[in-house]
């Protein structure tokens, strides 16, 4: 008896086989954001044109996710692009100040901070606390006179306004003072320069009087500011310059400058010496490249060049010391084409020798000073300064 099985659909022969075999194999590919998935369909028959029933193995993306950064405030993201570790954050607050935060380096002095403009008021400056800013107490205003210090590398400063009517008001009359060299003999030194010579006692007699009764010491660019009538300087102001930059200055002077920690300015003629600060307390300015000589009429050659000559030469002195902002003149000897080689050189401001003091108005290429001789105690200076 003949086992069970289906007919033969044809009586023609065909080859003989163990049976029909059928493979399908479907591979689909897909991405999904960092993930693969695979999907695989399998068909398989045997002995039969039916199909056999479909096995399928899909394998579940794995996905990974970026993780999303934490929103960082605008003094956090200065600090992430700084590479500085003494880097701090410096904030500005106050009535109708809208400046961003800047970066600041913690141990140096402040640098460039703003100074606000308001319709119909004088910016008073950056005070520590809002309670400084209200009552415009000097011992709490804040400037480039100060080293910077952080806390969690970020501080705010607070801003404050004195009206225009205010600000002339205190009719301020800021004193410069300007050194030469110093001694430490108390009778002086010989010689035609004996008054260019302070007595170093007194130097710092001066110094420390300037630091322990409530002085404002303005930078450079506060006083352009403040002649410009936009900023506010209390009476209580001093400007403290060394002309020459004399060896006597770096050995004498400039550690009774960092025992007081008072904020001066060295006029460097760079034809002769580009030493660096010799102090945190010491800005280098011009006291131009190599102008400190007598022309063909014997006056200073600053007053004897012609204006390219002029403006070569503070260009070469701006090279050696990295800034343009004030110079102080040779002798003294200014002209009007002394004032426009400066212009044309980027200067904005420099000093004479004419006493005197600055005020609102006054010619910032004409700045006057209060001069230091020997002999000049401290009841001198204060006749000069208060």
């Amino acid at each position: 008896m003949e086992t069970s099985r289906k007919p033969v659909r044809s009586s023609r022969p065909h080859p003989t086989r163990r049976g029909p075999v059928a493979a399908a194999i479907i591979a689909t590919f897909a991405v999904f954001g960092g993930g693969i998935a695979v999907a695989a369909t399998v068909a398989i028959s045997s002995g039969s044109t039916d199909a056999a029933p479909a096995a399928s193995v899909i394998a579940t993306p794995t996905r990974t996710s970026t993780p999303t950064p934490a929103h960082l405030t605008p003094q956090e993201q200065l600090l992430a692009s700084s590479d500085d570790p003494n880097a701090c954050a410096v904030s500005f607050e106050g009535d109708g100040i809208a400046d961003a935060p800047m970066l600041q380096s913690q141990g140096s002095l402040y640098t460039g901070l703003p100074i606000p403009a308001r319709e119909g008021a004088v910016f008073a400056g950056w005070y520590a606390t809002p309670d400084d800013a209200a009552s415009f107490g000097v011992p709490g205003r804040v400037n480039g006179s100060e080293v910077v210090v952080c806390v969690d590398r970020q501080v705010t400063l607070h801003g404050s306004w004195k009206t225009s009517e205010q600000n002339a008001a205190e009719n301020a009359r800021i004193p410069i003072l300007m050194y030469h060299q110093f001694t430490t003999k108390p009778e002086g030194e010989s010689g035609w320069l004996r008054g260019n010579y302070a007595y170093i006692g007194d130097f710092d007699a001066h110094m420390n009087h300037i630091a322990t009764t409530g002085f404002y010491l303005p930078t450079w660019d506060e006083l352009s500011a403040f002649i410009d009538g936009r900023l506010f300087l209390p009476n209580h102001s001093v400007i403290i310059t060394d002309d020459d930059a004399d060896q006597s200055w770096f050995d004498l002077a400039v550690p009774v400058v960092d025992k007081y920690r008072v904020l001066s300015t060295s006029f460097m003629i760079t034809a002769y010496r580009q030493d660096p600060a010799p102090s945190t307390y010491v800005l280098r300015r011009s006291h131009t490249h190599d102008m400190h000589q007598a022309g063909a009429n014997g006056d200073g050659r600053i007053v004897n060049w012609a204006v390219p000559e002029i403006v070569a030469d503070m260009e070469a002195s701006a090279t050696a010391l990295g800034v343009k902002e004030v110079m102080a003149y040779p002798f003294g000897h200014h002209n009007d084409t002394a004032k426009e080689g400066l212009r044309q050189a980027g200067w904005e401001m420099a000093r004479t020798i004419e006493p005197g003091y600055v005020t609102i108005g006054t010619d910032k290429l004409a700045l006057p000073v209060q001069r230091i001789n020997y002999g000049m105690g401290l009841d001198a200076l204060i006749n000069l300064i208060g």
